[in-house]
């Protein structure tokens, strides 16, 4: 119950021998957000005094703010003696009061009021950052739902460490799927190969998982039926987590394999940034906290500055030679990089017959990484600027992006 419900109901069970002083501290329980317990007399509406047992206990959401009360009544009347006997005539009303307060001790023993322990069960600091998901269980739900062997729940120690994993998994693939497409890097060193296969196999696994994995129903519920877990996985992530988990790294390393197959295959891979989705869902626990909103804007403003800085490159690689003619555009960022740094472009006549030279790749990373971080803070110091149509439509673009 709300506050202001529950005293425009109480209000109507007062009587002329309840006790004013019982009715203020039940007010400021309320006020303060505390839980306790009373004895109360209360009135039917035939004017019938009735003794309760009256328990208080505050409910908290998964922000430790209380949304409501749970208020329990314990009818006590047949422990009480009857304010109205032979013994009392000629009492006055308060007096019987007295009486019925004090005769009734030793029975309510049996009535052991709840602990204000057991009533406030709070999550400690530690395990509620740690907590990914928002859909945490709430306080007031004593007991975890009886689940299947195989069917783990999704708010469960292990299940929690293991989305921190895919976590940091998925902010890796973040950083690193962009750059190899843009880049058209070969995976042809084994450490890296290794790394992106396992990381392969944790998201396989990650699938198996999730259809194991209870959910929380549209009623708040924790659904743990396999058929029905089943069910609404492959009607929301499994289509996506299958394309980010085929090993398109392995298919990129054999030399054999056609260029177009190999760019559809890194393109491919770029549907693993759409696991992001899930973490901002899950991220949104943490915007209660300074601190954790001000590290996460600056990874977001870094995540977004690499991701431009990739499409800023793929532009510039693209325009820099003119395929028809097998020529180089003198106008082209790349091109003016090169002569800056004393890495020019020059014509192999003698060999294969193509564009050779050029800055390196951590060179034009780090270039590219430099111009959109200046673009997107407005500050924009002219030395690596936009020269064809493509770049300055991009660029505009950008800077809109960092005007917001």
């Amino acid at each position: 119950l709300s506050k202001k419900v529950f005293f425009l109901f109480f209000s109507f069970m007062y009587g002329e021998l309840t006790d004013k002083k019982t009715i203020e501290k039940v007010r400021q329980t309320f006020d303060n957000y505390e839980s306790n317990c009373f004895e109360i007399l209360l009135y039917k509406k035939n004017r019938t005094p009735v003794w309760f047992y009256m328990q208080i206990a505050p409910i908290r959401n998964e922000h430790e703010k209380v949304v409501l009360f749970l208020c329990t009544f314990k009818d006590i009347t047949l422990f009480k003696q009857p304010i109205e006997d032979d013994s009392t005539k000629g009492w006055t009303k308060f007096a019987r009061l007295t009486r019925a307060l004090t005769n009734s001790r030793s029975v309510l023993q049996q009535l052991t009021p709840m602990n204000k322990a057991e009533v406030v069960h709070k999550h400690s600091r530690l395990a509620e950052v740690l907590q990914l998901g928002s859909d945490i269980l709430p306080q007031y739900k004593q007991e975890a739902p009886k689940t299947p062997p195989h069917i783990i729940l999704h708010y469960c120690a292990f299940k929690t460490t293991w989305d921190w994993v895919i976590l940091i998994l998925t902010f890796y693939t973040a950083i690193m799927v962009p750059y190899n497409v843009s880049f058209k890097t070969k995976q042809n060193n084994i450490a890296w190969l290794v790394l992106d296969s396992v990381v392969d196999v944790i998201f396989l696994v990650d699938i198996v998982l999730n259809f194991h994995t209870t959910f929380v129903g549209p009623g708040g519920e924790v659904i743990s039926d396999p058929k029905l877990i089943r069910m609404n996985y492959l009607k929301t992530w499994f289509v996506i987590d299958l394309l980010s988990c085929l090993p398109y790294d392995i298919i990129n390393a054999f030399e054999n394999v056609d260029e177009g197959i190999s760019s559809l295959f890194s393109s491919l891979k770029v549907v693993r940034l759409l696991r992001l989705g899930r973490v901002a869902r899950k991220l949104d626990h943490y915007l209660e906290y300074g601190a954790a909103v001000l590290v996460l804007l600056v990874c977001v403003f870094g995540l977004v500055a690499h991701w431009l800085a990739c499409i800023w490159y793929s532009i510039g690689d693209y325009e820099v030679i003119d395929e028809l003619t097998n020529t180089i555009k003198t106008d082209s960022w790349l091109y003016q990089l090169a002569l800056s740094i004393g890495t020019p472009y020059r014509y192999n006549t003698t060999g294969s017959g193509q564009w050779e030279g050029g800055p390196s790749k951590d060179s034009l990373y780090i270039s590219s990484l430099y111009f959109t971080m200046t673009s997107l803070t407005t500050i924009g110091f002219g030395n690596i600027a936009p020269t064809t149509d493509g770049e300055k439509i991009f660029s505009v673009a950008m800077m809109m992006v960092g005007c917001k």
